[in-house]
């Protein structure tokens, strides 16, 4: 088995679920002040909100299985390689697309000079946690493809990939 499937996988998809998770609080408490306030800046930000919610969602429940299963090679769907390629592209897609539209549609600036704990930077945060949800989908993309095309392993015809 080699380092990365052995050290790194586990380590960085269960960084990328807690990372997901804390996603998931934040923009739940936002969107539930928000719709108890009325206090949206718009109606933009109110639905990529929503769009972060259920990215936060879908991070958590895939990689959470990812992290539970990596090592058992019984769950077929999930110990296979194409699938966990497809899954992260997909999740890096969602993830660079909230975090790139909320930079546009987040006011507010750097929120210099505003109360630490404030709108601002709570959409600031939320940004930035799409971005590292961004980053680590990419860098555990990139592990994977290496990984694949260093490895010596034989694939089987449903993409499982024999260690």
């Amino acid at each position: 088995m080699s380092f990365v499937k052995a050290h790194l996988h586990p380590f960085l998809f269960t960084l990328l679920t807690f990372s997901a998770m804390g996603e998931l609080g934040l923009t739940a408490f936002l969107i539930c002040a928000g719709n108890e306030h009325r206090t949206w800046p718009s109606p933009r930000y109110h639905s990529l909100l929503i769009m972060f919610l259920f990215n936060s969602v879908w991070t958590t429940v895939f990689a959470a299985a990812y992290v539970l299963w990596m090592g058992d090679s019984g769950s077929p769907l999930l110990a296979s390689v194409a699938s966990s390629v497809f899954w992260l592209l997909v999740t890096s897609v969602l993830w660079g697309a909230a975090a790139g539209i909320m930079h546009n549609t987040r006011s507010g600036g750097n929120c210099a000079n505003v109360p630490v704990i404030s709108r601002c930077r709570q959409s600031l945060t939320v940004e930035a946690l799409g971005w590292t949800e961004f980053g680590l989908t990419v860098l555990i993309l990139i592990l994977t493809l290496v990984w694949l095309r260093t490895s010596g392993s034989r694939r089987d015809s449903r993409g499982f990939v024999a260690v």
